[in-house]
């Protein structure tokens, strides 16, 4: 006879599309009054905001997974790719802030750069760190 199982409440975390659906409703939560409202019915705004509120959702996705992932492995090379994510998710934060003017850009005087320039150089060495680690 077959008996069915009660799943422990750890099982979102195995459940990829339910571990997105969750994100995305907690990230459009937190972003709809602040952000996404204000610029409503401007026609063209509203599509750069929600492209930037996806490319959140999904940075916070990836980041999730993978600290879930290194808190199995302990891997190194995942905990760069961990860090990666995050600073993606930084990037994009400080992307959409100053796609809505919450936030003007971020410009590091001495050598005129901007901050989301350097957040998105350390992304990329933090994955290319992740991809070339050797493991011993």
């Amino acid at each position: 006879m077959y008996m069915q199982t009660r799943r422990a409440p750890r099982d979102v975390t195995i459940n990829k599309p339910k571990l997105l659906a969750i994100i995305s409703a907690i990230v459009l939560a937190v972003l709809t009054v602040p952000v996404i409202l204000p610029h409503i019915t401007h026609p063209y705004m509203i599509y750069h905001i929600l492209l930037h509120v996806f490319t959140v959702i999904i940075s916070v996705f990836l980041s999730m997974v993978s600290i879930l992932s290194y808190n199995r492995t302990h891997n190194a090379r995942i905990l760069l790719m961990t860090f990666g994510f995050l600073s993606l998710v930084v990037a994009e934060l400080v992307h959409l802030l100053g796609a809505t003017e919450n936030l003007m850009n971020l410009i590091i005087p001495i050598v005129n750069i901007e901050l989301s320039h350097i957040i998105l150089l350390t992304m990329v060495t933090l994955f290319g760190m992740g991809v070339l680690k050797v493991n011993k």
